[in-house]
């Protein structure tokens, strides 16, 4: 079971596409160049601030809106290491999933928390924070290869023998 910990950005309920990446700049041809506009219409010095391995811990309904991949695609970019939000819209769920970025859902969290706090996961088990457990429920053994692998392409790639 793989553990992790991470500094945590707090973010609220219903965070859609639009916020995590706007559209204005979909006309950079890669997603680092759009990196450092990601969250900017809520928060424009996040993208700056965010480190590999930190955590967003939001609240409901977080990627809502459109069915953009590059919304989840810049979150990974950023070096996020997983989301855990008491709920996400359905298809940025799998858009995550497919982009190999962990999403977690639990209901408590995100009302206990500091931004800046730091917790441990456990994939699969539980989250760690300030002495209290709180248990997470396991993804599906498929959705897991998916994200070990870094996004679906490469978890088929590797299943089918074209990578290691």
């Amino acid at each position: 079971m793989e553990k992790f910990s991470g500094r945590v950005w707090l973010m609220g309920d219903d965070i859609d596409t639009d916020i995590i990446l706007p559209t204005e700049y979909l006309v950079f041809k890669t997603i680092d160049e759009m990196k450092p506009y990601a969250f900017s219409p809520l928060r424009p010095e996040l993208a700056a601030k965010i480190e590999p391995g930190d955590i967003i811990v939001a609240g409901n309904n977080f990627g809502c809106g459109s069915s953009r991949e590059q919304a989840p695609e810049v979150v990974k970019a950023l070096g996020i290491k997983c989301v855990i939000a008491k709920s996400f819209a359905r298809i940025f769920f799998r858009n995550a999933i497919n982009n190999g970025l962990l999403l977690i859902e639990n209901a408590e969290l995100a009302d206990a928390m500091t931004e800046g706090d730091e917790i441990a996961v456990t994939v699969n088990e539980k989250i760690d924070y300030k002495g209290k457990e709180y248990p997470i429920v396991s993804l599906p053994d498929n959705l897991v290869e998916i994200i070990d692998a870094g996004g679906l392409v490469k978890a088929m790639r590797r299943r089918n023998g074209l990578e290691a």
